[in-house]
């Protein structure tokens, strides 16, 4: 079910960006909602080490990038293991040396590791740096957890629209599909109550069973709300 930071992201996905503002959009909101945090980035994995894709500045991206370093931390292993890692002290922290003394060199003194599993793959990680010891309480890790959650979800369908768009521009010359699925996507999580990647699928199985291209059944459903047809009925199940 949707939850409770889900207008944002529902106008995050309908504000029709490409990706790469898109995830960047992602971070900020995520370290918004994680007041603890100074800083936020989000890593993928990639030749099994990790990159960094968003970040929301410098702090974070050379935080992330001692860990590619050395290849080991706590970013990294959250990413590995797909568990939540908490560091309460940079200063004090004995596992993934050097790492830690890098860190703390650059200001991070605590830090929260949160895997992303995209399809059932571990994928990713979000990571939230502060500049205090111990700045990460229970109450900040169960919301950077539900934040994790619906971020999951939101790079599930960022990740298969950036693939549309891929197929789009060497298929139909260039047509601009994120926008419009990304729209579609973001409509039918508030009409539908369900996650951004029910949203997708919904999306994806009505064009099989129509025959029409997904950008076209996107097309439709973002034309329906802008012209206020649509009677409050799902017709997407």
């Amino acid at each position: 079910m949707v939850g409770p930071d889900d207008g944002d992201l529902v106008a995050l996905l309908a504000s029709g960006r490409d990706l790469d503002t898109f995830l960047h959009d992602l971070v900020h909101l995520a370290a918004r909602q994680v007041p603890a945090a100074r800083a936020c980035g989000l890593t993928l994995t990639r030749h099994s080490t990790g990159v960094t894709v968003a970040s929301t500045g410098p702090l974070a991206d050379r935080a992330d990038e001692r860990q590619y370093e050395v290849d080991t931390g706590p970013c990294l292993e959250s990413m590995r293991t797909g568990t939540v890692i908490r560091v309460e002290d940079m200063a004090a922290e004995d596992r993934w040396a050097p790492y830690p003394a890098r860190a703390a060199e650059l200001g991070v003194r605590s830090s929260l590791s949160l895997p992303l599993v995209v399809e059932g793959h571990s994928s990713g990680a979000l990571n939230f740096y502060a500049t205090a010891p111990r700045a990460f309480g229970a109450d900040d890790e169960a919301t950077a957890a539900r934040w994790a959650g619906q971020a999951t979800g939101a790079l599930t369908v960022a990740l298969r629209i950036a693939d549309s768009d891929e197929r789009a521009q060497s298929l139909l010359g260039g047509l601009d599909t994120r926008a419009t699925i990304g729209q579609a996507v973001g409509l039918l999580m508030a009409q539908e109550r369900c996650t951004a990647a029910r949203a997708f699928d919904l999306l994806r199985i009505a064009s099989q069973r129509r025959n029409v291209k997904l950008r076209d059944v996107a097309a439709g459903v973002v034309a329906a709300f802008e012209e206020g047809l649509t009677d409050g009925h799902s017709r997407w199940g």
